[in-house]
């Protein structure tokens, strides 16, 4: 049943974000809105939109919810494959999604200290590397 919901909440979302689809939901709303003088802009009418539009929404907030759970995991476990792969790396930062807000805010304060403080070494070092690109394409050299 999961791999079945899966497939198709990944299915639906590719599906729902293509230029195809936009163009086809505008050509609905297009068509519903030409057709209120015929039906003399009637309550019916005018349910027809509301029911459809937020049966829509309501089914597709949690086909894309799916959707992104599982790419947001996915790509957790990539960065976490990477940290560990990293010889020097912090291994605990693998573990991030399982401290409280309180830590996380704590760990932020940490890296904003840090970026205040090598900030300028950074951009020192980005500058010396423009220099460096920018001198080698007007000498001709490969970078």
């Amino acid at each position: 049943m999961h791999e079945m919901f899966r497939k198709a909440s990944e299915a639906v979302s590719w599906a729902t974000g293509t230029p195809a689809a936009f163009i086809a939901a505008a050509a609905i709303i297009l068509t519903w809105g030409v057709s209120g003088p015929i039906f003399h802009y009637s309550d019916t009418w005018q349910l027809v939109i509301n029911t459809g539009t937020t049966i829509i929404t309501f089914l597709m907030v949690f086909l894309i919810q799916a959707t992104q759970n599982r790419d947001t995991r996915i790509v957790n476990l990539k960065l976490d494959e990477l940290i560990r792969a990293k010889k020097g790396a912090r291994d605990d930062f693998a573990a991030l999604d399982e401290l409280n807000d309180d830590d996380l805010e704590h760990l932020e304060a940490q890296f904003k200290s840090l970026s205040g403080k090598y900030g300028g070494l950074i951009s020192d070092d980005l500058d010396a590397v423009r220099a460096e690109l920018k001198r080698r394409s007007a000498g001709g050299e490969a970078a």
